[in-house]
């Protein structure tokens, strides 16, 4: 257990402590709640009544949000004292800032990494995108272990709330993460069901098993541009096949926290990676990229199904938008900012790709921007991930990267792993190119 919640001002609207009884719980109380035997410091987030029984939704204090769930009464402990929230007082409007000082700001963030000799910054990176990334290491390591992700895009109380309880797709049973804006009368389910080739959803089993029988789709709707003996994969454009791409948003925000969900599908393609049987392509998992991304981005959202995680499939799902970036010519970074889960999956790619790439090198002597060439990474990803590795040093006027025993070894551990990767030889696939009057979005 840490103090990581507290550092994010989780305790900080505490009000008066005391004996309580039912009735008199309300959202935001705190109170201790048995959980695997222990009694844990809980705080409600939602009280509802179903099938005339009161149920709570808690999140344990101090803990990742993704243990957050639904109790019964018999679990709260009223012996001990329950933490009420301080009543809400409410704040005059503060007058509106000068358009000035938001561009002085701008200005200010932008030019962050600078130092005043000229040099970068190594230090402040701002690889993670965030606008205000002012954190050291061992407070990230803690954010990233207790929360959901690094970085809440919206403050709703209804996003709050997990709001489905169990999924069934195909032959597997999966326990959601977070809230996704599944129809209500889903949400009223104690189990749904989602087709694994359509991605459709059902509240029922025969429903499930009726449009089961009809539907002849056995993969992705797009074009397969890529097979080989374990994976294939799958382009869908957006535009083309809006009711599939809708599906898969809903399902992913299940667990991530961290992204918005958009219903306009158009501005994307999706990059779908499945794995065959006699039944058809099952999807593993799946990335989304801009059709035109102003700021470069190769991939705008990333996720391997909860039932395939731990497999190594993210990593094959990362190589992949980098070998279409090599297509492409171009260099490319994931859209900011990353899952949690995200985010340490990108390190250790960033470092296993750099550390091969130095050790087969042929020459002795290679840039920076021949490693960004060479992988399509940016400049920032390669600085970033040295510096982690902490084989970048500043000699002579210049930043170089050298060899250390750690990062031999390091090396030698891959060769011993035997992972599967992507075959470019593979990847029958052109850069799409799209029009004008196509990349004018709107539904």
């Amino acid at each position: 257990m840490t103090t990581g919640d507290k550092k994010d001002g989780l305790l900080s609207n505490e009000g008066e402590s005391k004996i309580a009884t039912v009735d008199e719980l309300i959202i935001g109380c705190k109170c201790f709640v048995e959980r695997d035997g222990e009694q844990r410091q809980a705080e409600l987030l939602s009280i509802v009544t179903k099938k005339g029984r009161k149920v709570f939704y808690v999140h344990y204090v101090e803990f990742n949000k993704r243990l957050d769930e639904w109790i019964e009464l018999p679990r709260i402990n009223f012996a001990k004292p329950v933490i009420f929230p301080k009543p809400e007082v409410k704040k005059e409007k503060a007058p509106p800032k000068q358009k000035s000082t938001n561009k002085k700001q701008k200005v200010q963030l932008i030019n962050s990494t600078v130092q005043e000799d000229g040099l970068m910054d190594l230090d402040n990176l701002n690889v993670q995108g965030l606008p205000n990334d002012d954190i050291s290491r061992e407070d990230e390591i803690e954010k990233l272990r207790t929360s959901g992700s690094m970085a809440q895009t919206t403050s709703s109380e209804v996003s709050k709330v997990r709001n489905l309880t169990k999924v069934i797709m195909g032959n597997h049973e999966i326990e959601p993460w977070y809230f996704s804006p599944y129809p209500i009368e889903l949400t009223e389910e104690d189990v749904i069901y989602i087709d694994d080739f359509s991605l459709n959803f059902f509240g029922s089993k025969r429903q499930f098993e009726r449009f089961r029988s009809k539907c002849t789709l056995r993969h992705p709707p797009g074009n397969e541009i890529y097979r080989d003996d374990y994976i294939s994969f799958f382009e869908i454009d957006g535009r083309k096949q809006r009711t599939w791409c809708r599906n898969i948003c809903l399902f992913t925000k299940l667990f991530l926290d961290h992204k918005t969900l958009y219903y306009d599908v158009d501005p994307f393609l999706f990059y779908c990676m499945t794995r065959r049987d006699e039944q058809g392509h099952h999807l593993v998992g799946y990335f989304s990229k801009e059709k035109e991304s102003a700021e470069g981005y190769n991939l705008a959202c990333i996720l391997t199904l909860p039932q395939y995680q731990r497999m190594g499939y993210g990593r094959l799902l990362i190589e992949f938008s980098y070998e279409l970036s090599k297509k492409e010519g171009k260099v490319g970074s994931p859209e900011k900012p990353l899952s949690d889960l995200g985010l340490l999956s990108y390190r250790a790619y960033w470092s296993d790709t750099i550390i091969k790439l130095l050790i087969e090198n042929e020459n002795d002597y290679i840039t920076i921007d021949e490693i960004s060439s060479r992988t399509s990474m940016t400049t920032t990803d390669i600085l970033h991930t040295s510096q982690t590795l902490s084989i970048l040093k500043y000699f002579k006027g210049q930043h170089v990267i050298y060899l250390t025993d750690q990062i031999v070894e390091q090396y030698e551990k891959l060769k011993l792993k035997k992972r599967r990767s992507i075959d470019a030889n593979l990847l029958i696939w052109k850069p799409p190119v799209f029009t004008a009057a196509q990349l004018r979005f709107g539904w």
